[in-house]
This record gives C-alpha cells, structure tokens and sequence, in this order.
C-alpha cells in the first residue's frame, strides 16, 4: 500500500526539482548513465539536455570527476577526449594518461555508448596487456584517429 504513495511522493519531488538529479529521467535516450549527485549539484527538474551540458561543463573544468559517471553519455566523452588531446598537444603525456585510464574505466560497462568509431575495439584489443600499456594503447589510437572530438552529435 505504500509503494505506490512513495513512488507518486518521487515523482512529485523530482518534477518540483526538490531533488538533486543522479540520472537522466525515466525513458530518456541514455537513462543508463548515472552520476553521483554530490559532485554535480542538478536540481531533478532541469530539463536533460541542461543537465549534460552542466556535467559536461564540470568535466571540462575538473576532469577527475569524469570518474563519478557511470555510462557516460559522447558528449560527456568528447568533453574528456578534447581534454585529452589538449594534453598531450601540450606535452602533458602524463596528465593525459590519467583522463585515458578514466576513459578506460568508464568503457568497463557494455553499456557505455561508444564516441569514437573503434574505440571499444581498441580497447577490447588491449585486454591482455597490463594497465599502463593499456593506457598507452588508447592513448596511441587516439592520436591516430582522424576524426575531431568536438563534433556535434546528430539525433
């Protein structure tokens, strides 16, 4: 008898935004990804396009919080990428092996939707190897890879 009265109280207080959002809402193109809500400060009822552009924005300000999305969206990942490869663009090779072994990490899930073409075959290729070579592998089809990480993703 309860159940249903918690559940409409849920809805209630995620639709009047006095929640903080840890996922995109029910039904949702990447309902799968989930983020702990004590790194980004979401209201429930920001609309989810606002809600990835907020995560983006804090990726591409503290990149280590990347490490608290589970199933990050592309454009969370490209946000990641385009830090990547500003890194090691400036020679910063070791910072950008530590946003490569997050990228890794997040690519852990068969449920995280792919952002560069390859991408998870290049990581499932290096299965085999310890961490640090896993990472320079990713590292080295990055840099290989013609195509830019910024691009707009088409619906």
């Amino acid at each position: 008898m309860t159940s249903p009265i918690l559940h409409l109280l849920k809805r209630l207080s995620r639709a009047l935004g006095l929640d903080t959002a840890d996922s995109f809402p029910p039904g949702h193109r990447y309902a799968r990804t989930r983020w702990n809500a004590a790194y980004f400060d979401i209201a429930s009822n920001v609309p989810p396009d606002e809600m990835e552009r907020r995560i983006c924005d804090a990726v591409a300000n503290t990149p280590l919080v990347f490490g608290h999305i589970v199933n990050p969206t592309p454009r969370m990942q490209r946000t990641l990428l385009g830090l990547l490869e500003q890194r090691l663009r400036l020679g910063h090779r070791r910072e950008a092996a530590q946003l490569a072994a997050l990228l890794l990490r997040a690519y852990h899930s068969r449920d995280t939707p792919e952002a560069v073409p390859g991408l998870r075959a290049a990581i499932d290729a290096g299965a085999h190897l310890d961490g640090n070579e896993r990472i320079a592998a990713v590292l080295d089809f990055l840099g290989g890879s013609d195509a830019p990480f910024d691009v707009i993703e088409m619906k």
